[in-house]
C-alpha cells in the first residue's frame, strides 16, 4: 500500500488561502488516483477533490472555482491550493490513494485503500 502523511494544515482567516500537501511511498505512485476528503467534527466524510493519473480532476460542488488539486509525480507529491476559504471548511483534511481498476467510483470513501493522519484546517473569525 501507498503511505502517506498530510501536512500544511493550519489556522486561517476567512478569506484566505492554504497549501495542503500529502506525501507518499510506496510503488507506482503515478498510477494512483489520489483523493482529497474532509470531515468536521459530528459529520460524515466529505469528497473534496479527486486527480486520476495526470491532470483529469473532479471537485465536489462546494469547492469548485476555490481548491485545485495537482500532483507531482516525481516527487511522489499530491497538493491541494485551497482559496477564497470559509468558515465550512474547517475540517480535517485526508488525501487517500486508490488502486486503479478497482472499479469504484471516485467520490465514495470506502473506494479508497490507503488513508494517512489528516491535517487539520481551521478557520479563524
Amino acid at each position: 500500500q501507498v503511505q502517506l502523511v498530510e501536512s500544511g494544515g493550519g489556522v486561517v482567516q476567512a478569506g484566505g488561502s492554504l497549501r495542503l500537501s500529502c506525501a507518499a511511498s510506496g510503488r507506482s505512485f503515478s498510477s494512483y488516483t489520489m483523493g482529497w476528503f474532509r470531515q468536521a467534527p459530528g459529520l460524515e466524510r466529505e469528497f473534496v477533490a479527486v486527480i486520476i493519473r495526470a491532470n483529469t480532476r473532479y471537485y465536489s460542488n462546494s469547492v469548485k472555482g476555490r481548491f485545485t488539486i495537482s500532483r507531482d509525480n516525481a516527487e511522489n507529491m499530491v497538493y491541494l491550493q485551497m482559496n477564497s476559504l470559509k468558515p465550512e471548511d474547517t475540517a480535517a483534511y485526508y488525501c487517500p490513494a486508490r488502486a486503479p481498476n478497482t472499479g469504484s467510483l471516485f467520490y465514495l470513501d470506502r473506494g479508497y485503500d490507503c488513508w494517512g493522519q489528516g491535517a487539520q484546517v481551521t478557520l479563524s473569525s
